[in-house]
């Protein structure tokens, strides 16, 4: 499983550990990924999702998950987040119409 943000795209860094003798050898950053189940209103339902903690702080400060897709691009969301996004749409014209 790749340690891949589903809601914001963050994804892991590379950098160095620098030494007292300011030696340099690779390492890696990784986002603190959490396995959430986040609720949405507009289906009524809870959808599991791999997500950084950044990325539980954006959902909580747009109002939720259904705000938070509305709003993303298609380039930071993953496959099965676009899938929520697809029914959360749909939902919403359902009962506008």
């Amino acid at each position: 499983m790749s340690r891949i943000c589903e809601l914001t795209g963050k994804g892991r860094q590379v950098g160095h550990n620098v030494s007292h003798a300011n030696n340099k050898t690779k390492r890696t950053f990784l986002p603190n990924l959490q396995n959430v189940t986040l609720l949405s209103d507009a289906l009524g339902k809870g959808i599991k999702m791999r997500v950084s903690t950044h990325g539980l702080r954006t959902v909580e400060h747009n109002g939720g998950l259904d705000n938070w897709l509305l709003k993303a691009g298609d380039d930071k969301l993953s496959a099965s987040a676009r899938k929520v996004r697809k029914e959360v749409v749909k939902k919403l014209a359902e009962k506008a119409a």
